[in-house]
């Protein structure tokens, strides 16, 4: 029996690692004040095309239910979160939302991202302004510190500057040929300048197609932006200046200017921008940016919207493979028993380290010590009831790391294992 391609089973380790990015972003997202919720998994069709239009029935998973009526599984949070805050009429703004959970895609499956994969997300809808992505991006940059990864780069760019860079240089204000441009010059990170040409040179000038191109290369401070190009002509420059300024007050270094950055969603209306980590080459990390058409498309001329979301699978190989993110077992205490007369014991142990809070296991099939040794291999401490100690009024404490074993009080242990046992905060 085998999976539909693209899905997967995820094991222990690979859902405590989960959990391990799920609780940084709701500790986080608290300290900023997002309200957390789940937006449904399953959305009406037409609210999924309400902006990607019929073309995005080729990237998700859609079908009819017993009702004929056409529907959707979520793709992102940003639509669903959208159309619950566009209802919410009552809503005091700005309204900052978070979420974290699964969404499905039906994309070509690649490393860091199966057709199911787990994202967190947040949200702010209210009046439009600088602060409102400010705050999005500082999130963004204390997440990944929280997360221990520092070479990270947040790359900002402003849709409106590209858009009318296009329209100038093409002479042209076709939404279709900025719509097609636009997509270009995404795919500059996936794929090669000459790739790019060969797909597009049919329909475009190929003498502008590589002006564009080479203008999507321009990245870097604002005085290393300004050497490079008449700025003065961009527009929405001075925005990104007040952006940037916005950054450097709030302690938000990790920051450049890249014309690159467009994000693929039709649904971007203003600044956008991509997390990169320098020592990685799996691709962006996170992205967002302001969306205020989609709140429109939803009914609400009133409101805003930014926002960021995340890969969580692709985060934690970046983690792992700088080897900063660690089994969670590592952090557990395994209790052994040399016999069967020792088990009872060794039980009790085991359930009032529990009660404790500290993770635990013990053997219950009754397997020799070597073989509940071997099983306790990756623990960070292990506990061993012998006759001969627990007649002492004592249990063999041994470190797992160093190998090094020492003899202490079962009363200890019982009544204050955090005193003996030094273990790490996951």
């Amino acid at each position: 029996m085998e999976l539909p391609r693209g899905m997967k089973d995820f094991e222990a380790s690979e859902h405590a690692n989960i959990e391990h990015i799920r609780s940084h972003f709701k500790q986080l997202s608290s300290l900023y004040g997002f309200s957390f919720m789940d937006p449904s998994p399953i959305e009406l069709l037409s609210v999924l095309e309400t902006k990607s239009g019929p073309a995005i029935r080729d990237e998700i998973y859609y079908f009819k239910d017993k009702g004929d009526r056409e529907v959707a599984l979520r793709f992102d949070f940003t639509v669903g979160l959208t159309r619950y805050a566009a209802a919410q009429k009552s809503m005091r703004l700005p309204a900052k939302i978070s979420s974290f959970g699964g969404v499905f895609r039906y994309d070509e499956p690649q490393k860091g991202r199966y057709r199911y994969f787990h994202q967190w997300d947040i949200e702010v809808y209210g009046k439009p302004g600088i602060e409102s992505e400010a705050e999005i991006i500082e999130f963004t940059s204390r997440l990944f510190d929280s997360l221990l990864l520092k070479d990270i780069t947040i790359d900002i760019n402003h849709r409106n500057l590209v858009e009318n860079y296009i329209n100038q240089l093409f002479d042209s204000t076709d939404s279709q040929l900025v719509a097609d441009i636009l997509r270009a010059i995404d795919k500059i990170q996936k794929k090669s300048k000459q790739e790019i040409l060969n797909e597009f040179k049919d329909r475009y000038d190929i003498n502008k197609l590589e002006k564009i191109l080479e203008f999507s290369q321009i990245k870097g401070t604002i005085k290393e932006v300004e050497e490079k190009i008449d700025t003065t002509q961009l527009a929405s420059w001075d925005y990104l200046k007040q952006l940037i300024d916005s950054l450097e007050n709030r302690g938000v270094s990790n920051v450049r200017i890249n014309f690159g950055i467009v994000r693929g969603l039709d649904y971007y209306s203003g600044t956008v921008f991509e997390v990169f980590d320098k020592n990685s080459t799996l691709g962006a990390l996170a992205g967002g940016g302001r969306y205020d058409s989609l709140t429109k498309a939803f009914g609400r001329e009133d409101i805003g919207a930014t926002g960021v979301a995340g890969g969580v699978e692709r985060i934690i190989l970046t983690m792992q493979e700088q080897k900063i993110i660690s089994d969670v077992t590592e952090q557990r205490i395994s209790v052994l028993y040399i016999n069967e007369e020792m088990q009872k014991v060794a039980m009790s142990i085991a359930s009032l380290l529990r009660l404790a809070n500290i993770p635990t296991n013990i053997d219950l099939a009754g397997k020799p010590l070597k073989k509940q040794m071997d099983q306790a291999a990756n623990s960070r401490f292990c506990i061993i009831v012998a006759p001969k100690e627990l007649e002492a009024g004592k249990i063999v404490l041994r470190d797992m790391r160093s190998g090094e074993e020492s003899q202490v009080d079962i009363e200890t242990i019982t009544d204050d294992p955090t005193s003996v046992l030094n273990l790490e905060k996951p």
